[in-house]
């Protein structure tokens, strides 16, 4: 079984866990894809391959094609903006033997759009954040993002009426919400292709630096995993998907989903949920069996860069 991942950029710990994935199924390669030629995770794959943009008109009849040349059974995308494109070709892809990870459509544009989204939470029984009016705004600080985005891209606390006048709050491209001082937490949650849930791993996102968490820790909280489980499934979400929310006093407070596999994920592979693992048994026939509340409380990540370092000849023909 070969495996495609794109837009693999430094993403070496998401290629080495389909490595280790595919050596527990019984072997095939690991393909990292890029349009960058010097994208880390292209030396550390099995294979590499340059592709055109995820944005270009050419790139679903380039993919197709490429997939059935190298007899890839399963495409992992990793960035928000590819999303939407593939699911809407899932149906494609499928008929060609080819699986890509990707949940509905319409639940993928729940996700996206972060109003829509607590909307929707708020219409299910599930918290979020209080939402403000501009004008009626009770206490600060406060609290804005952007409608769509990722890694808390233009998000910001706001302190006073004065710098929320200055920001110039945009109600149709953000939204306003109270700032919420509590932990924040990311749950793994897995669902197969039949929607049904086979974990759900709640992390601390003890540091976090440019939206993604640096340092995490895995608890125990059945209620926090509960509750993401639940939610995931209400949204009708599939595969690897990482849910976050603020866990303090009161209800739990979900913040947004997001759709694919996120930066922190390697905590839960390492906790023993090895999502990659099970993606790759689902996509041969397998059935994972559900594994409620299996993993491992205690376990800390602490994410570093590390150098990789090859002489000429061992460089990909993609960089030189």
């Amino acid at each position: 079984m070969n495996v495609a991942i794109l837009s693999a950029s430094k993403k070496v710990w998401l290629v080495q866990a389909f490595q280790r994935g595919l050596a527990a199924v019984g072997g095939g390669r690991v393909w990292a894809l890029d349009c960058d030629p010097h994208a880390a995770a292209l030396q550390a794959a099995d294979a590499a391959e340059l592709s055109p943009r995820g944005d270009g008109p050419e790139f679903l009849d380039w993919l197709e094609l490429w997939c059935r040349r190298e007899r890839i059974a399963l495409v992992v995308p990793t960035r928000d903006g590819e999303l939407a494109l593939l699911a809407g070709a899932a149906e494609r892809f499928l008929r060609a033997g080819v699986r890509l990870v990707v949940s509905p459509a319409e639940a993928l544009a729940l996700c996206r759009d972060k109003r829509r989204f607590a909307e929707f939470c708020r219409e299910r029984g599930f918290a979020t954040p209080a939402k403000f009016d501009v004008k009626a705004v009770p206490a600060f600080p406060v609290f804005v993002k952007p409608r769509t985005g990722q890694a808390g891209q233009g998000a910001q606390r706001i302190g006073s009426a004065e710098e929320l006048a200055a920001h110039g709050f945009d109600a149709e491209r953000e939204i306003l919400q109270e700032f919420v001082d509590s932990p924040e937490y990311t749950i793994d949650v897995f669902v197969d292709w039949e929607g049904r849930l086979i974990s759900s791993v709640p992390r601390e996102r003890v540091r976090v630096v440019d939206g993604e968490s640096v340092v995490g820790r895995t608890v125990r909280d059945d209620e926090l995993a509960e509750s993401a489980g639940r939610l995931a499934l209400a949204l009708g979400l599939r595969a690897h998907v990482t849910v976050q929310a603020f866990r303090g006093p009161g209800p739990i407070r979900f913040i947004e989903v997001n759709p694919r596999f996120g930066g922190g994920a390697a905590l839960g592979f390492a906790a023993g949920c090895p999502t990659p693992e099970w993606l790759l048994r689902l996509a041969s026939g397998e059935i994972v069996a559900a594994q409620p509340g299996r993993y491992e409380e205690g376990l800390w990540m602490f994410r570093h860069t590390a150098d990789q370092f090859l002489r000429s000849a061992e460089v990909k023909p993609c960089a030189r």
